[in-house]
């Protein structure tokens, strides 16, 4: 069956609008900004015959009662583009209005006939009459009508340009020149006839978050390993002992694995062992006990008030609480009894626990998000973020989101935002590249990536140019953790120090938000259960861990250093301006970033190889790096505080992994 066109409501609207952007999806989703950010907003607009158009973007916060505007400008080939600043976190929305510019038509006829007069100093040459004075009373009209829209000074201004107008035209001059100052156009811009003006069909959405979802670096801790008496259980308390340490090396943001009671049934021992003895703790994820489920503390950690302490401690460092959040139960968790209907029942009747075949995990039941109860269901969880918003919590991280249902993501992270605009939600989902981005269009801040398996410089690449520009960064913020606790990357159990500075390096330079989980890292945590294993031998999963935090082969030099570098250096606090740079040795990656302006510019060189010194030379895009060809400048090493000068497009460099496998450089001068 064919779609017949119907008659419009008004078919004098003659503009056409299309390709709005930017957009998710059809504006399905809406587009990712930071507070702060200048948001460019591109349109094509166009019409039948000569006539010029004209067009406008309309903006608002979902708190402003009327729209903004700001006029589009030209880009060539129908296409125009306007910005604005998001200068308040939130929703905004956002459209394009285009409409026949009469006037400025007008303007532009005028200005053909005047000059195609007849040249007083070539009599004999032909011309055309231009019948100038119609053309005149053709304006004076216009403005005319212009004039009753504009307002105050504007208005007698254009009565008075109407009134000399006519006033020419009756000369009926053989010669006129043009009459009307540039300024005249720029005030009639200001008040279009929007009688027949076009507006774009959708009116898109833009969420704008605080500048923590822009630019953050995570530390990571189980609180039961953070007592300075080693092996006793940790507290919270004891977690904020710690905070000047992790202050210190630059973090601003804590992240807690669950901090809730831990089942007893069929609790986990070391190593993941299925039978557990008297006095093991068991896994942090088997969430709920007699005592409480998830919105309880852990009897052992503390009460409810020592985290509202700690949250206000780190609020002290302008540090944020980050906090596990993990939609699963243990099998003594009240929900188990209160609300069997949220579980899957197997045939015999019993609930169905988490199996990833051969691996079974019978210390935890996954909620069933095809529960004919499921409206209760997402109440339930949506009062357990709205909980620990109110006790100082202001970031989540979720546990495996892409084992829920994708709608009710989208659902509950817009029902906090509605009351919290700033709750940041970071998705920790190692899954299917559509999966990972619909939970980031449904809502989640940020997005642990595959940057942990991304070793190489032709893979790293090509996954950075992916994420880190439109489509995909419109919707999704890259979170770079070079391990976890479910995670021990092959090339961090083989490859030394080396390796573990390199990843962090990388981590830290190549995004803007990253993450590691220590003290595992700094100390060079790096023996797998068994090999091939990327799980944790003696992990802290399950059983409390004493760190020697005062090691002095702690990375923790190096990484206090690279978190004043991310400070100190607005290059790196966004990933808009990344730029790979060819190098002519593939155990090499070179990149940089800038700021807009270019006044703070940084060029990372680093060898991917952890155990030999390799050389090459880079073949730099001084486009990028707005830099004369055939010119010297200066990079400042800002890791060993050595400065070099450079020429040109081509530059050696030479790096041994176990001194420093990367220069961190700043272009510091141009001569």
């Amino acid at each position: 069956m064919s779609l017949r066109p119907t008659k419009p409501a008004e078919g004098r609207r003659r503009v056409i609008v299309e390709e709005l952007s930017p957009q998710v999806d059809g504006g399905r989703y809406p587009v990712k900004r930071t507070i702060g950010d200048s948001i460019t907003v591109s349109a094509a607009f166009f019409a039948d015959g000569h006539d010029h158009v004209a067009g406008r973007l309309l903006f608002r916060h979902e708190s402003d009662r009327r729209w903004r505007f700001a006029p589009m400008t030209a880009l060539g080939n129908d296409l125009y583009s306007a910005s604005f600043v998001a200068d308040k976190p939130g929703t905004w929305r956002f459209t394009v209005q285009a409409w026949i510019d009469h006037v400025d038509t007008w303007f532009s006829d005028l200005r053909k006939r005047i000059d195609g007069q007849p040249d007083p100093l070539h009599p004999d040459a032909v011309a055309t009459p231009q019948n100038i004075p119609l053309a005149l009373r053709s304006g004076a009209l216009l403005l005319e009508e212009t004039a009753a829209r504009a307002k105050g000074g504007d208005a007698k201004l254009l009565q008075q340009v109407v009134l000399s107008l006519n006033w020419l035209a009756e000369q009926d001059a053989p010669r006129y020149d043009f009459p009307l100052a540039p300024e005249i156009a720029e005030i009639a811009a200001q008040y279009p006839d929007l009688s027949f003006a076009t507006r774009y069909d959708q009116e898109l959405e833009i969420w704008v978050d605080r500048e923590r979802a822009r630019f953050s670096s995570w530390y990571e801790l189980f609180p039961r390993s953070a007592s300075p008496v080693p092996l006793q259980h940790g507290t919270l308390a004891d977690v904020q002992a710690l905070l000047p340490s992790v202050a210190a090396m630059g973090f601003d943001v804590l992240y807690l694995p669950p901090i809730h009671p831990i089942g007893k049934a069929f609790r986990k021992g070391p190593n993941n062992n299925v039978a557990a003895e008297d006095g093991d703790e068991g896994s942090p994820w088997a969430i709920g006990a007699a005592d409480g489920g998830h919105t309880s503390v852990h009897a052992k950690l503390g009460s409810l008030a020592d985290l509202k302490k700690l949250a206000t401690a780190c609020a002290g460092y302008k540090i944020d609480l980050a906090m596990d959040i993990a939609f699963q139960c243990s099998p003594d968790h009240p929900w188990v009894k209160q609300h069997p209907e949220w579980f899957i029942l197997r045939p015999d009747g019993s609930i169905q626990y988490a199996e990833n075949p051969p691996k079974k995990y019978q210390d935890i039941y996954p909620l069933n998000f095809e529960s004919a109860d499921w409206r209760s269901l997402w109440e339930e969880l949506l009062t357990v973020f709205q909980f620990w918003v109110k006790q100082g919590v202001t970031i989540f991280r979720v546990d495996n989101p892409h084992t829920k249902a994708l709608p009710f993501w989208q659902w509950v992270i817009g029902q906090v935002h509605r009351d919290h605009p700033e709750a940041i939600f970071l998705a920790e989902a190692f899954t299917r590249p559509h999966v990972m981005y619909s939970l980031a269009k449904a809502g989640f801040t940020q997005s642990y990536t595959y940057f942990t398996w991304r070793t190489g410089s032709a893979e790293l690449r090509q996954y950075l140019e992916e994420i880190t520009q439109p489509p995909v960064s419109d919707f999704f913020r890259p979170n770079f953790w070079p391990n976890t606790p479910d995670i021990l990357h092959g090339s961090l159990q083989t490859g030394g120090r080396p390796m573990f500075m390199q990843r962090v390096i990388l981590a830290a330079t190549l995004t803007a938000n990253y993450g590691i989980y220590g003290p595992a890292f700094e100390l060079g945590e790096h023996e797998p259960m068994k090999p091939g294993s990327e799980e944790y031998r003696n992990s802290e999963k399950y059983e409390i861990r004493a760190w020697d935090r005062e090691s002095p082969a702690s990375l923790t030099p190096l990484i206090t250093k690279l978190n004043a570098i991310r400070r100190a250096n607005p290059a790196l606090q966004a990933n808009e301006r990344l730029v790979f740079h060819t190098v002519d040795n593939p155990n090499l990656l070179c990149y940089s970033k800038s700021t807009a302006d270019h006044s703070n510019t940084i060029l990372v060189a680093i060898n991917l190889d952890p155990a030999q010194e390799q050389g090459g030379w880079i073949d730099l895009d001084l486009r990028a790096l707005a830099i004369p060809a055939n010119q010297n400048f200066e990079v400042e090493d800002l890791l060993s505080g050595t400065t070099y000068t450079w020429h040109d497009r081509s530059n050696y460099v030479a790096l041994r992994p176990a001194v420093m496998p990367a220069h961190v450089f700043r272009l510091t001068t141009q001569s």
